[in-house]
């Protein structure tokens, strides 16, 4: 069977992960997660003081894009691949609010994007990947076989992030979750480096009203269609 490359675009919260994690498993693909890595590069800047609630030193972190070393490494009895950061497992400390109040900001830099893009597109050149993003369909991948764009309503996203960090025991509110809902699709489509639109060859999900098995589904479907006439 045809290998293709599957691009997942979309907003925040819409589950592009776990769709993605389930198509790569269902196919055999490779999954990468670039939400991670971008939450990896934020991290880091937290740690060392380059950014907070009112402040963003851009330099200091372009200047020590050399130092950030990602990988993913596969966990056997998770199923799936782990986020590493210079050398050090950080899959649960990118996971946290603090971390996706930042996030979007540092996405902004240009210079973290030109890093990151790279290494994102020397993990597709043999095809068989899933990847999930902000302009994975639009910059990355722009000749994906099968480009997917997930949305759905700022409320819909907030509360399933929520009820996500409260699993987890995150101590944060609906309202804080809602507001950096809101707070990110703006930076995402507004940011002047690979804003987060919708490819004209992409196909759009609203998925406010489906289910995690209702969306495989109907995406599989799709991915199916596209092998047979790749």
């Amino acid at each position: 069977m045809k290998k293709i490359t599957i691009a997942i675009d979309g907003f925040s919260s819409t589950g592009k992960s776990t769709l993605a994690k389930q198509l790569a498993k269902e196919l055999e693909y490779v999954y990468v997660d670039t939400g991670a890595m971008y939450r990896a590069v934020a991290y880091f800047a937290m740690q060392n003081g380059f950014i907070g609630a009112d402040f963003f030193n851009k330099e200091a972190l372009i200047e020590s894009l050399p130092k950030i070393q990602l990988e993913f490494k596969f966990n056997s009895d998770l199923g799936f691949a782990e986020m590493y950061l210079n050398g050090e497992n950080v899959e649960k400390q990118i996971r946290t609010i603090e971390v996706s109040n930042f996030v979007s900001k540092v996405a902004e830099v240009s210079q973290v994007r030109a890093k990151l893009v790279e290494q994102q597109q020397e993990m597709g050149t043999n095809k068989a990947l899933v990847m999930d993003g902000r302009d994975i369909g639009t910059v990355v991948f722009p000749n994906a076989e099968l480009k997917i764009f997930m949305t759905a309503s700022p409320e819909t996203r907030a509360q399933r992030r929520f009820d996500e960090l409260q699993q987890k025991g995150d101590n944060v509110s609906y309202e804080e979750v809602l507001k950096n809902v809101v707070e990110r699709d703006y930076i995402d489509t507004h940011r002047e480096d690979s804003p987060l639109v919708i490819a004209d060859d992409a196909i759009e999900i609203d998925n406010s009203y489906l289910n995690k098995e209702e969306q495989f589904a109907a995406v599989l479907e799709l991915v199916n269609d596209v092998v047979k006439t790749a």
